[in-house]
């Protein structure tokens, strides 16, 4: 309660039924981890603030040490024993993926490493040397969140270390500080409080609405409708995964109790047990809602009779054995260790509590057995309540004030090249258009133009934050840039030299002064022209200089050179190069509805796979990018390279035996249509295996061989018949047509179009359906 009061948290702690003592209680002998989530942006004024409260001596970050794993040994020894890289690889390989596995373990699951083992001397002697290292210190690091607040100076009570960024970090690591007593405290950064700071700044800012996170109703339909039910949560905290938007679509939460129990019932062992599938059953009332005793009604009412906090199991410890919530919460982490001996104790005493209250004791017993196994998987509800307050908010500024919260999305995924793609494709599909940078209107980061979203500097390539700076200022003074030269004229050429020009031409984020190959090939000019200006300004001849070239550019020198601009494919390959993928349009765009026709994956869809024999064979379409053609141990050469639709890039593997087949094909530059496997394994995204490559140019779909057409006669005109003769002559090819004329509860007639082939793909069955009504097209095979 003072925590809300004071606003260190904005969770209503009567509403939500937390529990201090789940926090802090009088029987607990350990201090508390306290992590607070912070913008950020602004983690460093945190940190800033503490060291000035309590003393530069006093606070300190904590060290993180690396240590050499399984996987890296292996590498760190090869690399020592000058073994090639690929050799090297193959044997980390052969590790299983499973955490903290030992190389002990790794010899007796693996029967490939056994036998590598057994079979090379010098496989045996990397595995032998980097069993010695496996588990020793590799290097040091600063813990992502921890700080130590100490009550005097920290040299009188532990070693300090200074990182190469000149930050003090405790020369011992976490647990050791623990162990002292020490105060550790997390100040996490978090993205996502980032985004909902510059959403509510770009909503101020662009509709001069002033609103606050605490002004936000809880309780909003439009919110739960639009984005929970239908499972669309991109850039939603917590809830993006596509295991839990299938979650959200089965279960259709409503309010934010719903959130917090799918936030923590959305982890392994919950999933692994079934519990997911059995909540959703009950809230649908598949299966009955029962109560072991009456008492646990109040308790599990809210989870449907699922224990899923570990709150609730120190609340029926607390109403049933007369447990005090301190000795409750002692009970909660005996069960979640599972410690026998310490479990037996628990047992009896939690029995006699509830017996001597009154309670039957068989019942009593079977409820310990439950509380014990659901304490395994139980989940602190003030944590997820936390976080499903944050996805609520992202969620609710997502379906009110969408341009705004997806350009705030944007600006913080900038350096992830992935991600942007995968969130402007998202903006697409809201019907909200991504427009490309341009020097007269963009900001640094990704910021709302109307009912679109303009690009950010920030995010071309080469294009840094002093050049930005330049750009801005330059833009303000003049009003807006008329010519190449007068751009290159105002900024500081000291931070936009010919590179960076040469990425913003290409970006498109100056085809306000003129087409992108005309600007190219003045580039040299523009820049020897104004670095002549620069230095007159400097040396301060620039009142009579300027009158020249005031009188030079009135005479035409300005004129930009006609030159052919470049085409659809170099524009679009300069995009990519200097923004990671294509703004102005996609090579893709043109074949999607061949690729509806293939039935084809999008890269999302492979990528969202979980299971895969890697033998079922899929079909997608992209771009290759990336290659590399490699040699196996075998000698047989092979290629790795990334297959990229409009949803994202996938990891490709053209196998020896495909790649003497496709070595041509690998390479293309065009669009293609890419047959093959997904290899899936532990800890890895999914790959694709190729097995054919067509350029989607070529590619012809499998269609109907006859199709039949309904023309209702009460509709039909002459227009109607003329626009389908001009459709079947535009689309020929090798598919009959059949026409059903009808009169509706009349007759019926079949006709025989004679010399009326077609190619019946998905656009033209489209354009039929606009010009005879929906469902009028039947295919026969």
């Amino acid at each position: 309660m003072v925590s809300y009061s004071l606003g260190i948290t904005d969770l209503d702690p009567l509403q939500h039924e937390l529990l201090f003592e789940r926090f802090l209680n009088p029987e607990r002998v350990s201090m508390p981890d306290i992590d607070i989530d912070f913008c950020m942006n602004r983690r460093g004024e945190v940190i800033d603030y503490v060291t000035r409260k309590y003393g530069r001596e006093n606070v300190a970050q904590i060290i993180t040490f690396g240590t050499m794993a399984a996987k890296a040994a292996i590498k760190d020894v090869g690399r020592a024993m000058e073994i090639p890289y690929n050799d090297v690889d193959r044997i980390a390989k052969m590790v299983p993926t499973q955490l903290n596995i030992t190389l002990e373990q790794a010899l007796q699951d693996s029967p490939s490493l056994r036998q590598a083992y057994e079979n090379d001397a010098q496989v045996r002697e990397l595995l032998n040397t980097a069993k010695k290292l496996e588990d020793l210190v590799r290097n040091a690091g600063v813990h992502a969140a921890g700080v130590v607040i100490a009550p005097r100076p920290l040299t009188d009570l532990v070693p300090l270390y200074k990182t190469k960024n000149d930050e003090i970090v405790t020369a011992f690591d976490m647990v050791a500080i623990e162990k002292m007593g020490l105060l550790k405290m997390d100040f996490l950064g978090l993205t996502t409080l980032t985004i909902l700071d510059d959403t509510i700044r770009l909503i101020a800012q662009t509709r001069g609405e002033k609103m606050t996170l605490e002004g936000i109703p809880l309780v909003d339909g439009d919110t739960y409708e639009r984005v929970f039910h239908k499972g669309l949560t991109s850039g939603v905290f917590q809830f993006e995964s596509h295991g839990m938007r299938d979650v959200l679509r089965r279960y259709q939460p409503n309010s934010i109790e719903d959130l917090t129990a799918l936030n923590a019932l959305y982890r392994p062992g919950p999933i692994q047990g079934g519990m997911i599938d059995d909540f959703i059953d009950r809230k649908h009332g598949r299966k009955k809602i029962e109560y072991e005793l009456p008492e646990l009604k109040e308790i599990l009412e809210e989870t449907l009779g699922v224990i899923v906090y570990q709150e609730q199991v120190m609340q029926i410890a607390n109403r049933l054995a007369g447990y005090s919530l301190g000795e409750a919460d002692l009970l909660r982490r005996a069960m979640g260790k599972k410690k026998a001996d310490e479990m037996a104790k628990q047992r009896e005493r939690f029995v006699e509590g509830a017996v001597q209250r009154g309670f039957p004791q068989k019942k009593i017993e079977k409820i310990f057995d439950l509380m014990a196994q659901f304490a395994g998987y139980g989940f602190n509800k003030s944590h997820s309540a936390a976080y499903a307050l944050l996805a609520y908010h992202t969620a609710y500024l997502k379906t009110h004030y969408p341009v705004e919260f997806m350009a705030a999305l944007l600006t913080s995924v900038t350096s992830n090249t992935d991600d942007v793609v995968k969130y402007i494709n998202e903006c697409r599909e809201m019907g909200i258009a991504v427009e490309a940078p341009d020097i007269h209107v963009s900001d640094a980061n990704f910021t709302p133009h109307g009912a679109a979203i303009r690009f950010g500097l920030a995010a071309v390539k080469n294009v840094g934050h002093n050049a930005i700076e330049s750009i801005l200022a330059g833009r303000k003074k003049l009003g807006g840039y008329r010519t190449i030269f007068e751009f290159c004229e105002s900024v500081d050429l000291r931070l936009l030299n010919k590179r960076v020009l040469e990425s913003l031409i290409k970006s498109g984020a100056m085809d306000s002064l003129g087409r992108r190959a005309q600007l190219m090939a003045v580039i040299d000019r523009a820049i020897e022209r104004a670095q002549k200006t620069q230095r007159d300004a400097e040396s301060g001849q620039h009142g009579l200089f300027g009158v020249f070239q005031q009188e030079e550019a009135h005479n035409g020198n300005d004129r930009l050179p006609e030159v052919p601009d470049w085409d659809e494919h170099t524009r679009l390959a300069n995009e990519k190069e200097i923004l990671g993928f294509f703004i102005t349009g996609h090579p893709l765009e043109k074949y999607k509805d061949k690729l509806a026709d293939f039935s084809a994956l999008t890269v999302e869809e492979i990528c969202a796979m979980k299971s895969s024999t890697g033998r079922d064979e899929i079909c997608t379409g992209g771009i290759i990018g990336n290659v590399r053609v490699l040699k196996s141990k075998r000698g047989d050469f092979y290629a790795q390279g990334t297959l990229e639709d409009m949803s994202g890039s996938v990891e490709m593997l053209v196998f020896p035996d495909a790649y003497k087949r496709l070595q041509d094909k690998v390479k293309l530059e065009v669009p293609v249509l890419v047959r093959g496997g997904v290899r899936i394994e532990e800890g890895a995204n999914p790959k694709l295996t190729v097995s054919e490559i067509t350029p989607l140019e070529e590619a012809k779909a499998p269609l109907p061989r006859s199709i039949r057409i309904r023309i209702p006669l009460e509709n039909a005109n002459d227009s109607t018949v003329d626009a389908l003769h001009g459709l079947f002559g535009e689309r020929k090819g090798e598919a009959k047509v059949l026409f059903d004329l009808e009169r509706q509860g009349d007759f019926m007639v079949v006709m025989e179009a004679e010399g009326y082939n077609v190619q019946p793909d998905r656009n033209f069955i489209a354009r039929v359906e606009q010009l005879c009504g929906r469902g009028s097209v039947r295919i026969i095979n």
